[in-house]
């Protein structure tokens, strides 16, 4: 499983969040000095040029290189508060559902606890500035009371931060002083897999550790969910706890990536690391820097990727990519913009969409206001959409969350016969104001609602649940039973031997492939 970097020293147990450090690149930084200002690491003879092609003979050694860069990579300590429930369970920091028992406090000291437990953690981080700004993960310092900043000389500073945004997993602390060492992103050289990288940082406390190995892959999606925003380098070199936030370096000193997570089934190293690229850490961490509020765009729709399964009941060639839109918030840009269920973003102001994840950064590169011109497939039609984008919600991925799944929640009270024609195994029928109270749908969901479902057929071992609601069948809308038919008349007439349906469910809309029974 991935494993995002969370350090807890101390701790005997814990997620093993780990990342790599490495960094390079000249830029300049708001508070930055002059490119002649005192502090600045400047990339080795030969760095001029936009290849990374090592000169001759590297890499005999990585010493030159640590020398010049490990001055400005720090050490992160923060202090974290522990939830701790009166009565209940502390919990442990990195295994849910884990913990010790917290002993009753009398209601009367309850806000006077002045010795609230809290969890000790440690990452890495680096300058960017001759001034103190820092660059980190946004999750080794969130929601830290105390933050310490360990420099390579010894030195230990008080840390405050100053930024952080959670969609890119950045975050940017300052120290107070002036003429820090610090390395700069490198932004027109983009890496190529197979180029050496070296990483420097704070494994397991372990304050001043470098480790080198390839670039292994590029613009990878980590899938969890978390950072929407990044596609990340993927490198060999060894990470570890406590290298989360540090940089990571090209064979001349410049920075290409901030290390954030590692893919491990034991927890440790097992030369999967990831890194934020220079190009993304730059922009956001700039914008932090100047006091700046990240905003990005936003339509409002829930999507997923166009699988195989659903090109061939769509008619759809096998190589056609997109975004599948499952579902369209109310009220939201892309519903106000004429965007459906169903349809498929092949296409963003002329540039094409390969995947959800694309039209997701895509979509977040703009800014809020813009005019986003949509080319979408809707019932087999190509189609152009325009919608001016919203703002992305600062709480999003908690208003994406689906509701608890409850197994009574959509047949109350008594059992009741069921309704409908029966159409591939499944009882089906318009609603109406009694089935919509029976199921609890909800006031403008339309179609079919499902009032049964044979338990042999094929809709039935797939558990197409009572009350769900047809609302598309290969892309168009269906109320009545003969459009549900006629929808799998003509996949049957074109050889398909599938249907796409659009269920509406209590968590929100559900695309199924449902595979057609033999034709009587």
């Amino acid at each position: 499983m991935l494993k995002r970097k969370e350090f807890i020293l101390g701790a005997t147990v814990g997620l093993v969040f780990a990342a790599a450090a490495t960094a390079g690149g000249v830029i300049d930084w708001p508070g930055a000095n002059a490119a002649e200002a005192s502090g600045r690491l400047i990339p080795s003879a030969g760095a001029s040029g936009l290849a990374f092609a090592p000169p001759q003979g590297a890499p005999l050694s990585f010493a030159d290189i640590f020398d010049q860069v490990s001055p400005a990579v720090v050490q992160i300590d923060v202090e974290t508060p522990i939830e701790r429930p009166r009565g209940g369970l502390i919990p442990i920091p990195g295994l849910p559902g884990f913990g010790f028992q917290a002993p009753q406090t009398p209601q009367g000291e309850q806000e006077e606890d002045e010795d609230a437990p809290t969890a000790q953690g440690a990452g890495s981080g680096f300058f960017i500035s001759a001034d103190g700004f820092i660059v980190t993960n946004n999750h080794v310092v969130a929601n830290a009371t105390k933050i310490t900043v360990k420099l390579a000389d010894g030195r230990e500073l008080p840390g405050r931060l100053v930024g952080r945004d959670a969609d890119t997993d950045l975050a940017v602390v300052k120290v107070e002083g002036s003429d820090f060492k610090f390395v700069s992103f490198e932004e027109a050289a983009e890496p190529r897999v197979g180029d050496w990288v070296i990483a420097v940082g704070n494994p397991f406390g372990l304050g001043g550790t470098a480790t080198a190995g390839i670039v292994s892959a590029r613009a990878r999606d980590i899938g969890d969910g978390t950072t929407p925003y990044t596609d990340y380098l993927q490198i060999d070199a060894a990470i570890n706890r406590g290298n989360s936030g540090g940089p990571t370096f090209d064979i001349y000193g410049r920075v290409i990536g901030v290390n954030s997570a590692i893919f491990s089934p034991t927890g440790g190293s097992v030369g999967i690391g990831f890194a934020i690229p220079a190009s993304i850490a730059k922009s956001v961490t700039d914008r932090l820097m100047s006091g700046q509020a990240i905003e990005r765009g936003y339509l409002g729709v829930q999507i997923q990727n166009l699988l195989d399964e659903y090109r061939e009941p769509l008619g759809l060639p096998d190589d056609q990519e997109g975004a599948y839109i499952a579902d369209v918030t109310p009220g939201a840009p892309a519903e106000q913009g004429g965007l459906r269920a169903g349809d498929i973003v092949v296409a963003l102001n002329g540039r094409p969409i390969s995947s959800s994840s694309d039209l997701t950064r895509q979509v977040g590169q703009a800014a809020p206001g813009d005019n986003l011109r949509l080319e979408i497939l809707r019932e087999g039609r190509r189609q152009t959409v325009n919608i001016r984008s919203g703002t992305r919600p600062a709480d999003i991925n908690a208003t994406l969350q689906g509701q608890d799944e409850d197994g009574d929640q959509n047949q109350p009270g008594r059992p009741q016969a069921p309704t409908g024609e029966v159409v591939e195994g499944m009882t089906v029928a318009p609603i109406t104001e009694a089935l919509r109270s029976r199921f609890s749908i909800d006031e403008g969901v339309r179609g079919l609602v499902v009032t049964a479902v044979a338990e042999s057929s094929r809709a039935g071992r797939a558990q197409v649940p009572a009350g769900a609601v047809i609302q598309q069948a290969n892309g168009r809308p269906v109320a009545t039973v003969t459009e549900l038919r006629a929808a799998i008349a003509s996949a049957r007439e074109a050889g398909r031997e599938s249907v796409l349906l659009l269920f509406r469910v209590p968590q929100g809309n559900r695309p199924f492939v449902l595979e057609l029974s033999d034709a009587k």
